[in-house]
């Protein structure tokens, strides 16, 4: 499995090149995920628990290393997360029970590394 920690670092810091290289794009990018904010329909917890079960669907190493760490310190539980992820398992079957042992083993690191 992944260094979760090291990875997430290593990935700020590629997007934060690419940010200089087209700030449009990331403007763009950072609009687009804090306009739930805004409306604060659903709390921040909620949204990342939403977040981890796409990450698992749509197979985002990064969306997964970002989110479970976000998820953690707005207050998910272990349980919750599990929750989470069966949602996207019971939508996408096998390749999202993959990797939602993905998202486990960011969250154990995340924790280790507090």
């Amino acid at each position: 499995m992944l260094n979760w920690t090291e990875y997430r670092k290593e990935l700020m810091g590629r997007i934060g090149e690419l940010g200089k290289l087209t700030p449009d794009t990331l403007t763009g990018y950072q609009a687009l995920s804090s306009a739930g904010k805004k409306t604060n329909h659903l709390d921040a917890k909620t949204r990342e628990l939403i977040a981890l079960a796409v990450a698992v669907t749509t197979r985002c190493d990064g969306c997964i290393t970002v989110h479970s760490a976000e998820a953690l310190k707005h207050g998910a539980s272990h349980e919750e997360i599990a929750e989470a992820l069966g949602v996207a398992v019971a939508l996408n079957a096998g390749a999202a029970m993959v990797y939602s042992a993905r998202v486990l083993d960011a969250v154990g690191a995340h924790e280790a590394a507090k």
